[in-house]
């Protein structure tokens, strides 16, 4: 039996995920694998490097500087979200990112992007937290038409979830398969098609366009199918209970704070469950 940790990705929603892995990592629960996608990577990469509090805390500390985030960036650098900022001088200088303690953890991180040039789903596995996977961070949340595609040796990259939203097929190819998923959207929620408007606009990458126009049904196979996993006990699932209703490029902290707090009490409630499901039971 392994046991692996799966974070969708949601821009800000993924406060939800932070509250998450916060309360389990105070508890100690751990697994063997981990794999998280946009969001739930630059976020959930904490959990391996085992540092309770840090993504909100520098979201919540950070969320208004242009910097950071802000049409100015995207103007200035192509990046909605400075990479600079983001991806150097917020890791290694304003909230360290603790490489140590992320390298000498066990626990293998899996990240996953999408490929420029054929629209489909790439991993790569984090094993020290250093430049290159700081790199495969940056494009797994690099969202398409506000963020340029990240090149990583010969190839270029963009956000996770326009190719694989969810990847718990990819674990369960791994040998993962005793997995506890965290979502950032409420059971029942599916996605609808994206406008022309959006395809056009990526024109100029043809196979992220495709990728695209197809994404909803690909994201809503993908909850299909985790519904059946929950049902069947084969998956343990923890989502919020209601739509978290935060922007994109949230910029108020109280509203990251109140979505991360939900994490939280999602998590709270959970916890024997969790336990049990890693322990061998079925999901609850």
């Amino acid at each position: 039996m392994k046991t692996a940790l799966i974070m969708e990705g949601g821009a800000m929603r993924g406060m939800f995920t932070c509250g998450v892995i916060d309360v389990l990592m105070r508890h100690g629960i751990t697994f063997d694998g981990a794999a998280g996608i946009s969001a739930g990577a630059v976020f959930g990469c904490n959990f391996k490097s085992g540092q309770i509090g840090r993504p909100i805390r520098y979201n919540k500390k950070y969320c208004a500087d242009p910097r950071y985030c802000s049409i100015r960036s995207l103007i200035r650098t192509g990046d909605l979200y400075g990479a600079d900022f983001c991806y150097r001088e917020l890791p290694d200088e304003l909230d360290v990112f603790d490489r140590k303690t992320f390298r000498d953890n066990p626990l293998r991180f899996f990240v996953g992007a999408t490929d420029v040039c054929t629209g489909k789903p790439v991993y790569h596995l984090c094993t020290d937290g250093g430049s290159e996977d700081m790199l495969w961070f940056q494009a797994s949340a690099s969202m398409p038409i506000v963020s340029r595609p990240v090149k990583i040796n010969n190839s270029l990259l963009l956000d996770g979830g326009i190719a694989d939203a969810v990847p718990y097929a990819f674990m369960e190819k791994q040998g993962y398969d005793r997995n506890v998923m965290i979502l950032t959207q409420h059971k029942g929620y599916r996605k609808e098609p994206v406008s022309g408007v959006m395809r056009i606009m990526l024109r100029k990458y043809p196979h992220i366009a495709t990728a695209m126009a197809v994404r909803h049904q690909m994201y809503n196979l993908q909850m299909q199918e985790i519904d059946q996993r929950e049902a069947s006990g084969e998956s343990l699932v923890i989502r919020p209970p209601q739509p978290l209703r935060i922007g994109h490029t949230e910029k108020n902290p109280d509203e990251l704070e109140r979505v991360y707090q939900m994490g939280v009490y999602e998590a709270e409630m959970r916890l024997e469950d969790i336990r049990d499901f890693l322990a061998g039971g079925e999901a609850q």
